[in-house]
């Protein structure tokens, strides 16, 4: 006889493991012949583009490339400051053993250090420290079995469960492009300097699709014909439309923006401007809560079935929350008496994370690099400063066991400068996911085993409790059902059977189907 079973299909979002990883990047870069030659390196900065990622059995792979900044003292009487450019490519290999084919990864590279070291007054060697935290996940769709219908005897555990099922995964590729006029007293020689960070996120869902809106925040250091170091910022808009099915207003969608390319051009003399193009990949996975109805076991008392489960862990609770950290910071510079700023970079850094109940605690610091020349600019140099970070966010979802992922990115930033005072405002905005994973135990199918269906040779058995017994083990053990139990025996609270009790546990017999 078959057993005819109710199937209900559910897609889960499965987080595989997560995992950080160090990568080192070591390469040499030769000055160019129309450039003077290195005396001493002075700042170094980068961008991160990805450009192919993928996860194999065991492994994901990365490859991309750092478009690498390096500002120098040149070795030159009329030239003292220059910069050059250049990009390094790198395919890394993470090894994972729980990684498959097909599952899908989610990145995070920060650029941790550039280290330049000068061989020659032509060449210098580039050390750089990559951080990568990867997340690798699975969209796995399950038939589960919801319910047996032709098996009349049937004794089941069943339980309400709540989740966060998978609603689509998707990416599309969009550009940001602008032309950034410079003032026009400026010649433009050379850029020294390009710093790219996305900002002002935004997702607003519709019918079938989500608009992902954000700004590319573009700072460009450049060098004027009369070697004056001069600074330009934009803000580029970024705006791409994401396929998504049966998309709505009340799902949660984590929305990415990948760089995958940069181009830095300036333009014309005469145009006094740079040309700015960024390809990036705009990923969205859209979840939403679910509740469903779930057999956990089941057993029947007069004929053996067969069944197989399976145990998955998946998401439930998941919630996104940003808020903005203000930091007012008075630092005194010595070096700046008589001197003059020329560029302030703040790059934040979360060294630990811990959650407790309604909190979420985050230590670090707020690294602030300046470069300072003289009015003349005859010299020049790069400070570091530190500010602690100790902020603790408020988010009532968190618990003890939430698991955290957190984005930091600098919403404004503000220096006033007064001799040799500087007074930083600076707001980092945080941008946080949590969630809890659960254990669901589910049943795909079900089978009768008529090989080792037999007579059952007693009608009743005098059992002891032991520990880590329950009700329903003990009567599926024997062929029984809970509520004979509980009869039979007069038992008042079924959630409470004392180790050594005596129980009658009637049986059943269990017939072969024809």
């Amino acid at each position: 006889m078959k057993v005819e079973t109710v199937k209900k299909n559910i897609c889960i979002n499965r987080i595989v493991t997560q995992k950080t990883e160090k990568i080192v990047l070591e390469e040499d870069a030769i000055i160019p012949d129309i450039k003077p030659d290195i005396l001493k390196p002075i700042s170094t900065s980068g961008n991160v583009c990805i450009y192919k990622k993928e996860v194999t059995d065991g492994k994901i792979k990365l490859e991309g490339n750092i478009a690498v900044y390096l500002i120098y003292l040149a070795d030159s009487d009329k030239d003292n400051i220059r910069g050059i450019n250049t990009n390094i490519d790198f395919k890394e290999v993470i090894e994972c053993k729980d990684a498959l084919d097909g599952m899908s990864v989610n990145e995070k590279i920060t650029i941790k250090s550039i280290e330049c070291k000068v061989l020659n007054g032509r060449k210098v060697n580039l050390i750089i420290e990559l951080e990568a935290e990867v997340t690798i996940y699975a969209n796995e769709v399950l038939d589960i079995v919801n319910d047996v219908q032709n098996v009349q005897d049937i004794q089941e555990i069943r339980k309400n469960v709540k989740f966060n099922s998978v609603v689509g995964s998707n990416s599309t590729k969009t550009y940001a492009k602008e032309t950034i006029k410079i003032d026009t007293g400026d010649n433009l020689a050379e850029i020294l300097r390009v710093d790219v960070s996305i900002i002002n996120k935004d997702t607003k869902m519709s019918y079938n699709k989500i608009l992902a809106k954000a700004d590319a925040d573009v700072k460009i250091m450049y060098l004027t014909e009369d070697n004056r170091m001069r600074n330009v910022e934009e803000k580029i808009p970024i705006m791409g439309f994401v396929e998504m099915q049966n998309i709505s207003e009340n799902d949660i969608c984590d929305t990415k923006y990948t760089m995958k390319n940069i181009l830095v051009k300036p333009n014309s003399e005469e145009e006094h401007s740079i040309y700015v193009e960024i390809e990036l990949e705009v990923s969205c996975n859209a979840i939403k809560e679910e509740q469903i109805e779930i057999l956990e076991d089941l057993y029947s008392p007069s004929m053996n079935l067969d069944f197989n489960s399976r145990n998955i862990i998946t998401m439930v609770n998941k919630k996104n929350k940003s808020d903005v950290y203000e930091v007012r910071e008075k630092m005194q510079i010595q070096e700046l008496a008589g001197e003059k700023i020329r560029d302030i970079r703040i790059t934040p850094n979360i060294n630990s994370v811990s959650t407790s109940r309604g909190k979420i605690k985050y230590d670090g610091e707020i690294r602030a690099d300046f470069l300072i020349t003289s009015n003349n600019q005859t010299t020049i140099e790069s400070i570091t400063k530190t500010i602690p970070i100790m902020y603790v966010m408020d988010y009532d979802e968190v618990t003890e066991n939430s698991r955290i992922d957190t984005n930091v990115e600098i919403a404004m930033q503000d220096f006033v400068i007064e001799d040799s005072e500087v007074t930083l405002n600076i707001n980092l905005n945080f941008e946080v996911s949590q969630y809890n994973q659960i254990n669901m135990n589910v049943i795909e199918d079900v089978n009768i085993n008529e090989e080792t269906c037999s007579e059952n040779p007693y009608s009743m058995t005098i059992y002891f409790v032991k520990e880590g017994d329950t009700l329903w083990k003990i009567a599926k053990k024997y062929k029984s059902t809970v509520d004979d139990i509980i009869r039979l025996n007069e038992i008042e609270n079924p959630e409470n059977i004392d180790v050594g009790m005596q129980l009658f546990i009637p049986k059943y017999v269990c017939a072969k189907s024809n």
